[in-house]
């Protein structure tokens, strides 16, 4: 393994470093047990240790270290499962098939079920089994949160979120740092409106790093004359509870957002350009709910897209040269999103490039499920962006873009370290730079 108990010690919250081994295996146990039903039960059964699940992981590919198998890092998780709560569990406690699991073992695990893997689910797609591993390793995440063991990083902000409702403390509240946003790129934002048909929500990524992404998202829906409105109380739209593990954190977080759509009885809301925040809000929020929601969840591609059908958005074309588009791996994976971003580019003009790998089986940027906040994740993370370079690179682009600010933040980073030559460009910008008469 990568990581030594000392290591998992210097990555721990301060709270989460108080709690003993006997503390964290309880913790563990009462996590993985609650996870623990038929489907995740008919999942650990039916593996056959096939390994098409390695050649699937772009860890693996990229190491070629046996230890970044999919299947492998759920298996403190299978563990607890065929011990305690599986068919022969009687005859694996008797003759000591299964030990128990422990504090060290747990530990050990952390890197693999946080820093090496972004919860991207082309595992899943590719076990010939029919098993979603990667919804597995969300499970395992969860019992380790329970033990104590959630990166620091995102149990930090998790804990921040679940307070205020943003992922960390800023030199002023995001709201204040909306309206400048507006004021720096000359928009009017809609604000704390009573009533919207719509409810626009945005990733810290671009509140910190890429307003004009925001400044793009206000253009874009003025221009279809939209209804909608930001909330200051429900305003970010990434969930790190969901990166952490933390089960009910998460739906505290996801609450927050659904309680803002219903104050202002919005019939829609919009995740904007942020993988993982559209699969919290859009396949796991009304689980954690116990109830459907009353209103739809749109990623804003899916959005744009159903304007553009509907004749409502009209698009010029754009003069960017050779492009290469970046499928996001929770849209296409887990939404199928794969047909909008290209409607909204062929609408300008463009025919994307597509790398050897794309659309369903695109590799991930590396960054995805929290791992670009993991600082001694970085190593291992720039050789799979080296890796997506390689095949940018391959399909001769002059313009680069993704619909996901966490990906683009990845890809920056890749850029200083790897000296690329390309940007990665937002596709929600290049649209809002091109409405037909606007």
């Amino acid at each position: 393994m990568n990581t030594s108990p000392v290591d998992f010690q210097a990555n721990l919250a301060p709270e989460e470093a108080k709690l003993g081994e006997s503390a964290r295996v309880a913790g563990a146990m009462r996590g993985f047990a609650r996870e623990i039903g038929a489907l995740s039960a008919l999942r650990l059964d039916a593996c056959v240790h096939c390994g098409m699940c390695a050649d699937a992981c772009h860890f693996y590919i990229v190491t070629e270290d046996p230890q970044y198998t999919p299947v492998l890092k759920v298996e403190p998780f299978k563990q607890v499962f065929k011990r305690e709560a599986g068919a022969f569990a009687p005859v694996f406690r008797w003759f000591g098939l299964k030990a128990k699991i422990t504090g060290a073992e747990l530990a050990r695990w952390q890197h693999l079920l946080y820093d090496s893997c972004n919860l991207c689910g082309r595992c899943s797609l590719m076990c010939p089994m029919g098993i979603d591993i990667a919804e597995l390793i969300e499970q395992a995440r969860r019992g380790m949160f329970e033990a104590g063991l959630a990166p620091k990083e995102l149990y930090e902000k998790a804990a921040h979120q679940r307070r205020t409702g943003q992922p960390e403390p800023s030199d002023e509240p995001y709201r204040d740092k909306l309206l400048a946003i507006g004021r720096r790129f000359n928009v009017e934002i809609p604000l704390d409106k009573p009533r919207a048909e719509v409810l626009l929500t945005v990733p810290r990524t671009d509140i910190e790093h890429y307003p004009a992404a925001v400044a793009a998202l206000v253009r874009v829906m003025a221009h279809l004359k939209a209804d909608c409105t930001f909330r200051s109380d429900g305003l970010v739209a990434e969930n790190y509870g969901y990166y952490a593990g933390g089960r009910d954190w998460q739906r505290e977080i996801s609450r927050r957002l659904i309680d803002q759509a219903v104050a202002c009885q919005a019939k829609v809301l919009i995740v904007p350009e942020c993988g993982h925040a559209y699969s919290a809000l859009r396949w796991e929020a009304a689980e954690l709910m116990g109830k459907s929601l009353p209103f739809k969840v749109l990623h804003i591609t899916e959005y744009l897209a159903e304007a553009l059908e509907a004749g409502r958005l009209r698009l010029r074309t754009a003069q960017v040269g050779a492009t290469a588009f970046h499928d996001p791996c929770q849209l296409v994976r887990k939404g199928g999103i794969t047909a909008a971003p290209r409607q909204l580019l062929r609408a300008m003009g463009i025919e994307p490039r597509e790398t050897v790998r794309h659309i369903g089986y695109n590799i991930c940027c590396g960054g995805g499920g929290g791992v670009f906040d993991i600082e001694r994740a970085a190593t291992l993370r720039h050789r799979v962006v080296e890796e997506k370079f390689h095949e940018i690179d391959q399909t001769g682009a002059q313009t680069f873009l993704t619909t996901c600010s966490d990906c683009r933040r990845t890809f920056d980073d890749g850029k200083k370290r790897f000296n690329w030559e390309l940007t990665p460009g937002s596709l929600l910008e290049l649209v809002a730079e091109h409405l037909q008469g606007g």
